[in-house]
């Protein structure tokens, strides 16, 4: 799913709200998100999940055409840890949609 993928899926969802409407709600959701992400705080949406941000220690790594060692410096990362909901949404619905593949 994409981002206008979601803007279509609230728009439809929502009868009174208008296409530029439910676009302005995602980007305004997004960037609350993306801007907490930043200040280093943590998101959870219960069911769904949570974000937050883990750091990367440098290390050496390697270049894969020279072989040559290269210092790659520590990153703060975001990190997604899903819901105890939505993981037990995916595995069923995983394994609803295996069964029907196999009983064809």
């Amino acid at each position: 799913m994409t981002r206008s993928d979601l803007v279509e899926e609230l728009a439809a969802r929502f009868g009174q709200l208008t296409h530029r409407d439910a676009e302005f709600a995602v980007k305004a959701i997004l960037d609350a998100m993306n801007d907490a992400l930043v200040r280093g705080n943590r998101i959870e949406i219960r069911g769904f999940g949570s974000f937050s941000i883990n750091n990367r220690p440098p290390r050496i790594g390697r270049n894969p055409r020279s072989g040559e060692s290269v210092a790659i410096p520590e990153k703060r990362v975001p990190h997604f840890k899903p819901g105890k909901a939505l993981r037990e949404a995916v595995d069923l619905r995983t394994a609803e949609l295996e069964a029907k593949t196999k009983g064809q």
